[in-house]
Formats: structure tokens, C-alpha cells, sequence
């Protein structure tokens, strides 16, 4: 591993000379110029992390070398701290608005020169990589998508990602919350810390709490070992509550209480566990309804509903089909290493009339099928398979011939729907459909669904 570069500007010989020494032995790179002017015609290329600085320079002085190292683009520009034999608050002050890490007062002490340096040489180590964090993220969670809607959810995005606020999320199942929310994460401050997720709906109500907030050992039936909460690992960073809708309203009002005092009992606990957490909640539901109907607590409502998102349902804005499409057949064919394909006006055509009733996941699902099915580099429309997609104008109900083969039909298709909610949880599926799990699987093996369709 390279050693750390240093540069010591200083008109004091003893003052380069002492410094360099510490410094080196501490195992950095260390060189030094006794000018303001020797500094700048110095960094280009250089490859320094960090600059000490003297204020008091001949020629330039030092708080314009200081403000000309900040032109320099943020992955090359040094961490500068400034130093000084006439240290003053204004000084201070002055240095730390035009971009000094630290202010070090002379006679120099050599252990805090050496803390002050440890720490500036981390913290411009922490930013960088939160930048490439930030930039990574922003890429893996991009929103793809040129319609009026999705243009508008990409400014709201920028205007929330470096704020606190909590948002609520709205859109069907499939069209894309989760990403929204990572997204929302990715592009903020706490984007190096950790983004926890709870799907609110595939939970089972006597084990939300403890999953949420965490549980101490025997405080329940089994619990072998204590447990610590999505909440509490989600401290510093986001916590996201999907489908937040399904959420009970004893944990309802749980949470509400954590979101007024970023503080929580764990079941069985004594003790409160304080924590920062940015909540981002989604859901495919209409809250104010489900308010109505006594499902959703008005006040916690009106706590998550701080900012709404909407995304919208992929058939309300169909001209983005085909930069999705695009998108997921070089994702998909980059995955399991094919030859890049194309698909041809007829195939654009075919997916573009059908509704799409999964979304963006279902038009994932259905290129990734393609991608690994069909060997040909061009796709179209008859590699598209017709049982998942249908040109809107056909009439669906004329190829049944009875009233048993449309039931049978709708229940697939409705089976098939709830099973891709829950991504193929079967125990989750059969909660939603009122089913015994056995007897979902009879009637799943009666229409012909396979377990991982």
C-alpha cells in the first residue's frame, strides 16, 4: 500500500524540516516549499491527500492558495489544514468557510498536528468514498423513463434525497416503490449508512413487533437469544416500510410513537433504545379509505404522508416501455453472459398494447424469460411468449368454451397475481387468498401453476 502524500508549506525552515520529519516516521510521503506560489505550481498531478498551510506567506498569502486548492476537482483536491503563529477566531473562522479541515496554532504540537492530520486524511477518505457510494448508487438505482410522470418523480427525488423528510410512496404492486426508496437513499447523506427494508405485508402479525422493534431473550415463546429490530439496525440510515397499509394497529401505533421520539422499548425490555432513523413508508392502498374504514391510524398518516410520490402503473405511461425493455434485456443478457439482442419494431409493438396488470416487474420478468429462452440475437414478436402477453385489442373471453374454463382461468390468473405479491410465497399467498396452505397447493396443482411460475 503507497504511503499517504503530504505537503508542507511553510517559509520557516526548522518549522518544514521538524514537521517533515514527524511525519514521515509516522510512514506518510512528506514534501515541502516554503511559498504559496511553489504550493500551486506544486499540486497538478501530484497526487497529495493532504496540505498543511501557513497562513502568513510572502507573496501569495496562504487563504488564497487556500481558496484555489477548493477549484480543484473534489476527487484530486487535497484536505487542507491551515496553521499559524498569529492565530485568531476571525482566522479561523475565515479558513474553515473557505474549505480548511482544521485551524493549528504555532508553537506546533507535535501529537495534535499528528491527531489533526489522521483525522483530515480520514475524513477526506470518508468523503470520497461516500461520493463514489452516492455516484454508485445513483446508477444502480437510476429511474428509467422519459414520460411526464417519471420526469416529475426524478425532481422530486433530487429535491428530497438531502433532507430528512419522511415520504410516503403510492403505486401498485410492481411498479417500482422499493427502488424509489433506495433510490431516495442512495442519493442522500446517509447513503453510506444502512437501508433496511420491512415488507409489513409478509410478516405475520404476532412476530411484527418483535421484527420491527427487536426482542429481549424469553420475552416471547422461543426467543432462545435476544433479537435487535429492523429499527435499531436501520440507526444512522433509512428504514423503509413496505406496504406499510398492512401494518396492525397496535404496531401502528408503535411506530408512530418511535417516529416522535426516534426512541423505542424492545418486547421485554426495560430499557429504551434512542436511534436516528430517516422512515421512508410505501404502499399499494388507499390510506385515507383504509382510515375510513378503521384499518390505519389517522395520525400516523399524517406523519408518514410528509411528502407523497406516486408511481405511476407502467400502462399510464406506455412510451417508457421500450427504455425499460432495453434496459432489462443488456441487464439480463449481461447477467448470464449472452449476446447482446434487440428487439424489432413488432416486438416493441406487441409489448407496448398489452396492460401490463404486474408492471415493471412483470416486463422484468417477462425479458428475463426471453433472455434466457431464446438463443436468437433478434427478438420479436413471436419469441414473446403469448400466454404472458396479449395484444389488447384480442377478445380473451372468445377462446374459452365454457363458463368452468373462464372461472378456472380467472382463478389463474388471480392465483398467479398473488403469488408474484408475495414473490412466490405460497404460506403468504394463501394468507391473502383466505386459503389453507395445503389446500392452495391442491388448487394451484388443479390449474396447472407450478410452484416457482
Amino acid at each position: 500500500m503507497k504511503p499517504q502524500r503530504i505537503l508542507i508549506v511553510d517559509d520557516e525552515p526548522d518549522i518544514r524540516l521538524s514537521l517533515g520529519g514527524v511525519l514521515e516516521d509516522e510512514g506518510y510521503a512528506v514534501e515541502a516549499v516554503e511559498s504559496g506560489e511553489n504550493c500551486l505550481a506544486s499540486l497538478p498531478g501530484a497526487g497529495y491527500e493532504l496540505v498543511l498551510l501557513d497562513i502568513w506567506l510572502p507573496g501569495v498569502d496562504g487563504m488564497e492558495v487556500l481558496a484555489r486548492i477548493q477549484e480543484i476537482p473534489f476527487g484530486d483536491r487535497p484536505v487542507v489544514v491551515v496553521i499559524s503563529g498569529h492565530g485568531s477566531i476571525e482566522a479561523a473562522v475565515k479558513a474553515t468557510k473557505l474549505g480548511a479541515f482544521d485551524f493549528v496554532e504555532k508553537p506546533l504540537s507535535i501529537q495534535k498536528v499528528s491527531v489533526v492530520v489522521k483525522n483530515a486524511l480520514a475524513h477526506r477518505n470518508l468523503a470520497i468514498e461516500n461520493s463514489r457510494l452516492k455516484a454508485d448508487g445513483g446508477a444502480r438505482y437510476r429511474i428509467i423513463g422519459d414520460s411526464v410522470p417519471m420526469k416529475a418523480l426524478r425532481q422530486q427525488l433530487s429535491l428530497m434525497a438531502g433532507t430528512n423528510g419522511r415520504v410516503l410512496i403510492y403505486g401498485e404492486s410492481g411498479t417500482g416503490k422499493e427502488l424509489v426508496a433506495r433510490a431516495l437513499h442512495a442519493l442522500s447523506p446517509r447513503t453510506a449508512q444502512p437501508f433496511v427494508e420491512v415488507n409489513c405485508a409478509a410478516i405475520p402479525e404476532e412476530l411484527i413487533e418483535s421484527e420491527i422493534f427487536g426482542h429481549t431473550r424469553g420475552s416471547l415463546a422461543g426467543a432462545l437469544e435476544s433479537k435487535i429490530g429492523k429499527f435499531q439496525k436501520a440507526d444512522g440510515g433509512t428504514l423503509f416500510l413496505d406496504e406499510v397499509g398492512d401494518m396492525s394497529l397496535r404496531t401502528q401505533s408503535k411506530v408512530l410513537r418511535v417516529l416522535d421520539e426516534q426512541r423505542f422499548e424492545p418486547v421485554g425490555a426495560a430499557e429504551f433504545v434512542q436511534v436516528d432513523v430517516r422512515v421512508v413508508a410505501a404502499t399499494n392502498k388507499n390510506l385515507e379509505e383504509e382510515i375510513d374504514r378503521g384499518n390505519f391510524r389517522e395520525d400516523l398518516f399524517y406523519r408518514l404522508n410528509v411528502v407523497p410520490f406516486f408511481v405511476p402503473p407502467l400502462r399510464d405511461r406506455r412510451e417508457d416501455i421500450p427504455l425499460l425493455a432495453d434496459h432489462f434485456l443488456h441487464e439480463f443478457t449481461t447477467a448470464y453472459g449472452r449476446k447482446p439482442k434487440e428487439l424489432t419494431a413488432e416486438a416493441y409493438q406487441i409489448l407496448g398494447e398489452y396492460h401490463w396488470p404486474g408492471n415493471v416487474r412483470e416486463l422484468k420478468n417477462l425479458i428475463e424469460r426471453i433472455v434466457i429462452l431464446n438463443p436468437q440475437v433478434r427478438v420479436d414478436a413471436r419469441h414473446i411468449p403469448l400466454h404472458a402477453v396479449r395484444r389488447q385489442q384480442e377478445r380473451p373471453l372468445d377462446r374459452f368454451g365454457s363458463l368452468q374454463e373462464v372461472r378456472e382461468a380467472a382463478e389463474r390468473e388471480y392465483i398467479l397475481r398473488k403469488l408474484e405479491e408475495t414473490n412466490g410465497n405460497v404460506t403468504r399467498t394463501a394468507e391473502l387468498l383466505g386459503l389453507e396452505r395445503s389446500n392452495l397447493y391442491r388448487k394451484m396443482k388443479t390449474l396447472g401453476i407450478g410452484p416457482k411460475e
